[in-house]
C-alpha cells in the first residue's frame, strides 16, 4: 500500500477528542484519523450510489418540468416561511 503524508491542521478541542478516542480504542492517533476519513469516503459514496441508482438517470431539468406540473397551494399551517 502506497502512503503519503499530509500536515493536518486540526482546531485543539477536535485533536483532543480524537486522542481520546484513538487511545480508548487502543490505536495511534494517524491510524484513527485514516479510518474516520475512510469511513467518510465511504458514507459519501455510498450515499452518492444511491441517490444515482434512485434517480434513474433523471436531471434537474426533469425535476423542474415535473415541478412546474404542481400546482400552487398555500402552505400548510405550520410549514409557512418566516
Amino acid at each position: 500500500m502506497n502512503r503519503s503524508t499530509y500536515p493536518l491542521k486540526l482546531p485543539d478541542s477536535i485533536k483532543k477528542e480524537a486522542q481520546r478516542l484513538a487511545k480508548e480504542d487502543g490505536v495511534s492517533l494517524n491510524h484513527w484519523i485514516s479510518v474516520a476519513v475512510a469511513q467518510k469516503i465511504g458514507v459519501v459514496e455510498t450515499a452518492a450510489q444511491f441517490f444515482e441508482k434512485r434517480s434513474h438517470g433523471a436531471t434537474g431539468k426533469d425535476f423542474l418540468r415535473v415541478l412546474s406540473k404542481v400546482k400552487a397551494n398555500p402552505p400548510v399551517s405550520g410549514d409557512e416561511i418566516q
